[in-house]
């Protein structure tokens, strides 16, 4: 309902262990793995519109034959254009070699894509950068088989600066300062290194350069390139790489901020953002995809060994829960429930706020992303209604006439369709007036489905800027002319920015933020925004590094509660007469529904790394400079 949050970004793997001729006799086709592929990408579209990246390598090639290829796309369906592409590829050389179609090895050979080994990748662009040159997959290149690297990843890294300077010391020039090339680059350095000590030994073997290539490729130790080039890695990531030869890795912070899941037979393997995507294009139950441990790297040798390997000492499990609520497909098994659960336990709130008349209150949920959380929440309702007509039932005892009892029966929560988005509407307005009044229309509404004077309560996934409620929805569910819309956000207040992935970057932008600062305004308190930004400066041109969080401060003086109402305040549109109530979910029952993943940062300020706490400091800094820039 709020403006939609971008996130960074969904990442597939696959590594075929047979040869190409057994997918073909198998499955009636070689390009079984980039068959796969697709619908691995698409099974994770969710994660990134904005652009899209796929990578392969050809094992045993011989010199001289092409054994990587890329494509990558920012076309308004990048998915469905890089596999026209391949597509458009595979038809040209199968219609000038109609002689290739039964034969695996030549087509191998001559059509770019077919490959053991496949790279995909989708994303978000943020920071304002959605060119060709900021798509995954990225590419280094050397003539060395085993010294070429492909990378893409789902990651932030908070300290890109020192990433970059560590570069630099290492007698690098990185083109860029950005987070992908200094990983990439970190990786590189230390993977030529390595090729360089085991050549430079096995020289002294007597081996040959020509000999040299399968003994280097066989000796290389993924994990220790991993353990060198990570050292100084502060962020959220699952990180994936190709090398030349056929090596493999997919690597996982050590906090598991960042999501990755495997799965493995004899015929594949296939790591991923999201466990459904493996679940139903390789068509495998829930428990044989197994979740990678924060901290380790699955490695897959290029004789088709894989093994698991502890590359940085796990930290405190903080999985991102944002994945749980908003990002992640909610076809995951575990997913749904937690869902479901935010959505049941909001709902004692939802209740107080409409005192218990559920007889006069509607149920509805925008958008769709919210419909379990809004099952859950309609449910919880049902068993409430369900103890009270027991109570009332039990209390008549055997004076209770048919007529009364299917009195009782007859009355269940009202849910209704209230709003539907019209998908195929654009607003190509660009100035805000006229963009505005555009952004009204977008959703339409189900006249009649309200009575004059009900309540309407509307559940959202979370509520971050409230832009488009200010702007458009609550004039809409005004039309229906409801006595109080009750908006409700399955996800607590967010108040801090995210620095591992999702685009959330300054606190302005935050309605809880600016409900806090008009708090302060009101009671007078605007000196403790001043104390907090000297603390910030202070911590900026000091060494220390155990950062804090300053920022606590700033909500600390004010409970959740009245920093709510202030936002029903800011967020009530002059022309809308319904009284306007927002909800929010509590930090408690959020680590209820979702256990195993308890990475709240963004609502609590608890960042997983010291990055974190540098990064909303200076989020501060420039709230308090007026500076309209992100804060990593």
């Amino acid at each position: 309902m709020s403006d939609p949050i971008k996130h960074e970004c969904g990442i597939s793997l696959i590594r075929l262990l047979k040869p190409l001729e057994y997918y073909k006799e198998k499955y009636g086709t070689a390009f079984y793995g980039v068959n796969k592929m697709y619908l691995m990408m698409e099974k994770q579209h969710n994660r990134g519109q904005d652009g899209a990246g796929f990578a392969s390598i050809k094992l045993d090639m011989n010199p001289g034959e092409r054994y990587m290829s890329r494509v990558r796309s920012v076309q308004q369906q990048p998915i469905q254009d890089i596999f026209a592409q391949i597509n458009d590829r595979i038809n040209n050389v199968l219609a000038q070699h109609p002689e290739f179609e039964d034969d695996v090895q030549m087509q191998k050979k001559n059509i770019p894509y077919i490959g053991e080994l496949l790279l995909g990748h989708v994303r978000y662009g943020t920071f304002g950068k959605n060119s060709i040159e900021s798509v995954h997959p990225f590419l280094r290149q050397n003539n060395w088989m085993h010294r070429n690297l492909i990378v893409a990843g789902n990651f932030n890294m908070t300290n890109v600066t020192e990433l970059f300077e560590n570069l630099v010391e290492l007698g690098q020039h990185p083109k860029e300062l950005a987070d992908t090339i200094t990983v990439m680059e970190k990786i590189g350095h230390f993977l030529d290194d390595a090729v360089a000590k085991i050549y430079k030994d096995i020289k002294k073997e007597g081996v040959t350069k020509r000999e040299a290539s399968p003994i280097i490729a066989k000796r290389l130790n993924v994990a220790k390139i991993l353990r060198k080039s990570s050292k100084n890695w502060d962020g959220g990531y699952a990180m994936a790489g190709l090398l030349g030869h056929g090596d493999a890795f997919v690597f996982r912070d050590p906090a598991g901020i960042r999501p990755a899941y495997y799965y493995k037979d004899d015929e594949v393997v296939v790591v991923a953002s999201e466990r459904p995507a493996i679940q139903t294009v390789f068509n495998v139950p829930f428990d044989k995809v197994e979740e990678l441990s924060p901290g380790h790297a699955i490695i897959i040798k290029k004789k088709g060994s894989v093994h698991l390997e502890q590359i940085i000492e796990p930290k405190e499990r903080k999985a991102c829960s944002f994945e749980r609520i908003y990002f992640s497909r909610g076809s995951d098994q575990e997913i749904y429930q937690e869902r479901k659960m935010l959505g049941k336990l909001v709902f004692p709130q939802i209740l107080k706020t409409i005192n218990d008349d559920l007889t006069n209150t509607v149920f509805s949920y925008i958008p769709n992303t919210a419909e379990t959380s809004f099952l859950g929440m309609v449910k919880e309702a049902q068993n409430y209604l369900n103890r009270k007509k027991e109570e009332q039932i039990l209390s008549l005892g055997n004076n209770i006439s048919r007529e009364k009892l299917n009195e009782i029966l007859e009355v269940r929560p009202r849910i209704e369709k209230v709003a539907i988005k019209d998908a195929k509407l654009r607003t190509f307005i660009t100035q805000d007036s006229s963009r505005d009044d555009l952004v009204t229309h977008v959703y339409d509404i189900s006249y009649g489905s309200v009575k004059p004077n009900d309540n309407l309560v509307i559940i959202d996934d979370s509520i971050v800027r409230g832009t488009t409620l200010k702007k458009s929805i609550l004039k809409i569910l005004d039309r229906l002319n409801p006595k109080k819309i009750v908006v409700v956000s399955s996800a607590p207040q967010i108040r801090y920015p995210d620095c591992y992935g999702i685009d959330m970057a300054k606190l302005e932008d935050f309605v809880a933020f600016r409900a806090a600062l008009e708090l302060h305004k009101d009671r007078g308190t605007m000196s403790i925004v001043d104390s907090i930004y000297q603390k910030c400066i202070h911590q900026k041109n000091s060494n220390d590094t155990d950062a804090i969080n300053h920022v606590k401060e700033f909500y600390a003086p004010f409970s959740p509660q009245e920093i709510s109402k202030k936002i029903g305040e800011i967020l009530k549109p002059e022309a809308v007469k319904a009284e306007v109530e927002i909800i929010y979910q509590g930090i408690d029952n959020l680590h209820k529904a979702c256990p195993k993943n308890l990475g709240d940062w963004y609502f609590t300020g608890d960042y997983p790394t010291p990055g974190g706490n540098k990064v909303v400091n200076r989020a501060f800094i420039n709230f308090y400079e007026g500076k309209n820039e992100r804060a990593y």
